[in-house]
């Protein structure tokens, strides 16, 4: 994984482009489904303390981030768009 992402070192703002914000499990589990099965590698970031805080609690309310490959992140886009009520990942970046 390291030679896809470049995880042993530190990333830039153009390493990784930003497919989108989960706060439902539920819709992440089936986002990371789907970029498998379209064998997209990506990459999970929970924010802030939430991967504490979902080891503690089972949940965890500050969300999750999906980070792709800029060459992938128009595919993935088109993937995702029908999970995201039909709206635009760039209408859901803009609400970040």
């Amino acid at each position: 994984m390291d030679r896809i992402f470049g995880l042993d070192r530190p990333a830039s703002e153009g390493d990784l482009a930003h497919l989108c914000a989960f706060h439902d499990p539920i819709s992440l589990s089936i986002a990371e489904e789907m970029l498998s099965e379209a064998q997209i590698p990506f990459l999970k970031k929970e924010r802030g303390s939430g991967a504490a805080v979902r080891l503690i609690t089972g949940f965890q309310s500050f969300g999750t981030d999906l980070f792709v490959r800029p060459e992938d992140a128009e595919k993935a886009s088109e993937l995702l768009s029908p999970l995201l009520n039909g709206g635009s990942i760039e209408a859901e970046q803009e609400e970040l």
